[in-house]
């Protein structure tokens, strides 16, 4: 007996086809693959719900961990995956993201990182697939291969999106993508402020279609909270689009301290002050003194940015009372009367060594994000998604 060489399939020179079926061999090769998958669905009883968003930084990390919270408090085994980690940062060496890390935490589970992992989104992989070095029915298995890992002897697998639903269309695995190919029931978390972020809510229920269970308004300021019951809640149910409800903006959840800032930015503190107050958005001290006085009157909760040695602008600063914090870039120190001045306000300074650009781009990712994700964010948001949410429609797919 002797060895031979594996060949190819029979093919028709001219069509490409296996004579024998009048098949293309790579095409049955996918449809296999394809109906493999399918099979692996209908046989499994775990319940896969994704968590998808329509932008960055909508809650949905919390939601996602206070609904598998939920789960677990009324007797559910549950695991948790996101299929493509786009929130970065360097941990032991290796790049992860933060979010499977804390899932990990919270909900007491013993998976791989490499399995609530599967694919690192980062530049780096997003250069190589445009290069056609990472291939989509590769990448595609290795998510399937990870998910029926994690959801053996599962009762739910709660699925976290990545960032945007249409993140990952460079390998064929957005979350409508993701969505199809794990068999998952979809909650679609969205903000509302203007009567024109409806379209978004619509294009994204369109791309989910049938999978789409509903969608969970977030954030939601008081100010919008009345018209999107009354108005927009009617108009997308009317729509075919269910609306599960709308969780109302909270401060503890939507700002940062000006300690967690001075944290997250690497800041030295030369005036401790107030450091729980909290800030939402940012000026820069870019104008002359005249105009900074002006326009710091008119905001609210804002951190004022600006060049250590402003002097002028650093004045304007502390005669605002919407000011909650200065923050000075460049590494400079003002001076003893500035000190002197905000130490008897109570207004705390943070000094940075960065330029007044790249503070406002890191400053605003870090409001923009909200509070850091951590057991209190999600035991607060599990409150609320109790008091303003069909959270048993949710679970339950009704």
């Amino acid at each position: 007996m002797t060895d031979t060489e594996p060949t190819d399939p029979p093919t028709d020179p001219e069509t490409g086809t296996d004579p024998a079926t009048g098949t293309d061999p790579e095409t049955a090769a996918d449809e296999s693959t394809a109906a493999a998958t399918s099979d692996a669905a209908s046989e499994r009883d775990t319940d896969a719900i994704l968590v998808a968003s329509l932008e960055e930084s909508t809650g949905k990390t919390a939601i996602t961990l206070a609904l598998a919270r939920i789960a677990q408090r009324e007797g559910d085994s549950v695991g948790y995956m996101k299929p493509k980690g786009t929130r970065l940062q360097s941990n032991v060496g290796k790049t992860l993201d933060e979010d499977p890390m804390l899932a990990r935490e919270l909900l007491d589970l013993e998976a791989e990182m490499h399995d609530l992992e599967p694919i690192v989104y980062s530049p780096t992989f997003v250069e190589q697939a445009m290069r056609g070095r990472e291939d989509p029915a590769e990448l595609r298995e290795r998510v399937v291969e990870a998910f029926e890992t994690l959801a053996a002897d599962r009762d739910r697998v709660f699925l976290e999106g990545g960032g945007e639903y249409d993140i990952g269309g460079i390998v064929e695995l957005t979350d409508v993508d993701i969505a199809e190919l794990l068999d998952a029931r979809v909650v679609l978390v969205a903000s509302y402020a203007v009567p024109g972020d409806v379209d978004d809510v619509l294009a994204a229920a369109d791309a989910f279609g049938d999978r789409l269970a509903g969608v969970v308004f977030n954030d939601v300021a008081d100010a919008a909270y009345d018209p999107l019951e009354t108005d927009v809640v009617p108009f997308l149910e009317s729509r075919g689009v269910p609306v599960f409800g709308a969780v109302p903006s909270e401060r503890t959840l939507s700002g940062v301290t000006v300690a967690e800032l001075a944290d997250a930015l690497g800041a030295t503190t030369l005036v401790e002050g107030e450091t729980d107050g909290y800030v939402e958005r940012f000026s820069v001290g870019a104008m002359g003194p005249d105009s900074a006085l002006r326009h710091f009157r008119r905001t609210k909760d804002a951190a004022v940015i600006t060049g250590g040695d402003r002097a002028e602008i650093h004045t304007a600063a502390l005669e605002a009372p919407g000011v909650r914090c200065l923050i000075l870039t460049g590494g400079h120190r003002p001076s003893g009367a500035i000190i002197g001045q905000a130490t008897e306000q109570g207004l705390a300074i943070l000094s940075v060594q960065t330029d007044t650009l790249t503070t406002v781009e890191r400053a605003e990712d870090i409001v923009r994000s909200g509070r850091t994700r951590d057991a209190e964010t999600v035991d607060r948001m599990e409150e609320l998604l109790s008091d303003h949410t069909a959270v048993d429609a949710v679970l339950d797919g009704q």
